[in-house]
């Protein structure tokens, strides 16, 4: 029996019922959901995003605990049956693309709870989707996008950047944003961390800044290459402008985690959990669409369909952000004045940490615009 993984990815609806969405197989065009074999370098939930995103175009918020499998004949190429046991994962929708891998070879559709289980055929499946329950805000979950960032490079000598920075090519300039783009992963995953409580509160806040004295040797080595070099991969004013905006974003993940030392948050409202989990997806989604800017007129479509998707998720910020408030309001504004302005202030940071994200993708979009 081979082992798969899979998604079960659902919205919530005003009425707090949850709407599931099935794709079509690819041979026989029957309900399924997104699964897909375990990909290298990935963790099981991971995996199953990566195949939800490539089948079904959809990311989100993917749950790290399954809940449950089932099993199915999976029919090879050659037409010989194989069980297959697959685990399943729940990730909550918040952006379906209008482009994905495997867009022509399947449709999609959102069911209610019952149609979703009459639709499809295998028998644990079913159940599972009778049964399902939304996790609680705030559980253990890990944010998709590009789920395997790149590995870090070694670490360059002083004498190497020096160098790098003194003879800039044009090559140097997407080494650089693709160092930049690392940092910015690595600083949303630490807020992540925080918030979600995976890691303690000082010592994400320290990893934060770390990571934002990273990026800002990055910047700086950028600005200083395109006061140096006669060719730069874009005009310079657009060089200039990318990284600036690619370093503004981690630049508000610190003083996210300054506010929170400042007035010693302790814990945090569902909807700030979120919002950290959706700024881990924007830092992705910018780290999968800078190696695509080597060749911007062969990759117009798939950096349009990447910024495209931070517009989404950076909207989708921005509900939680009203929600939250409003939330924060009811139960803080009258009584406890300081506790409503210190998470006011927490809410407005992780807006604006999503803002920049926008900020970037428009940036790119702007070379893509003007170089494609």
């Amino acid at each position: 029996m081979i082992s798969q993984f899979g998604v079960l990815a659902y919205q919530v609806g005003p009425d707090g019922e949850p709407r599931f969405m099935l794709i079509t197989s690819r041979r026989t065009k029957r309900w399924v959901i997104p699964r897909g074999n375990p990909i290298r370098g990935l963790s099981p939930p991971q995996s199953a995003a990566q195949e939800a995103y490539e089948e079904a175009g959809i990311t989100g918020v993917v749950s790290r605990q399954a809940i449950g499998s089932y099993q199915y004949q999976k029919i090879r190429g050659n037409g010989a049956a194989v069980p297959a046991e697959v685990q399943v994962f729940p990730l909550r929708t918040t952006v379906q693309s209008d482009h994905w891998p495997e867009r022509h070879q399947r449709d999609t559709g959102w069911f209610t709870r019952h149609d979703a289980a009459a639709a499809v055929d295998e028998a644990g499946l079913k159940e599972l989707i009778l049964g399902f329950v939304p996790p609680a805000a705030g559980a253990s979950r890990v944010s998709t996008g590009l789920l395997s960032a790149p590995p870090p490079p070694p670490a360059r000598s002083r004498v190497l950047r020096l160098f790098t920075a003194i003879m800039p090519r044009e090559n140097s300039f997407f080494e650089m944003f693709a160092r930049h783009s690392e940092t910015l992963v690595s600083g949303a995953d630490a807020m992540g961390a925080m918030f979600s409580g995976q890691g303690g509160i000082e010592e994400c806040c320290a990893r934060i800044k770390d990571y934002e004295h990273q990026a800002d040797a990055v910047t700086r080595d950028v600005l200083l290459a395109v006061r140096r070099s006669f060719r730069t991969p874009f005009d310079p004013s657009a060089t200039s402008r990318l990284i600036s905006s690619m370093d503004d974003a981690i630049d508000e993940m610190r003083r996210t985690a300054k506010a929170i030392m400042l007035y010693e948050v302790k814990s945090f409202a569902p909807q700030m959990c979120e919002m950290a989990a959706l700024a881990g997806q924007a830092a992705r989604l910018v780290a999968e669409g800078v190696p695509l800017l080597r060749a911007v007129g062969r990759n117009s479509a798939q950096l349009d369909r990447i910024t495209e998707n931070i517009v989404h998720v950076e909207g989708a910020a921005d509900d939680l952000h009203e929600q939250g408030l409003k939330t924060l309001f009811q139960t803080f504004g009258e009584d406890r004045p300081m506790a409503f302005f210190i998470g006011h202030e927490v809410y407005n940071h992780l807006e604006r940490v999503l803002d920049r994200f926008e900020d970037v993708a428009n940036e790119i979009q702007g070379i893509v615009i003007k170089h494609a």
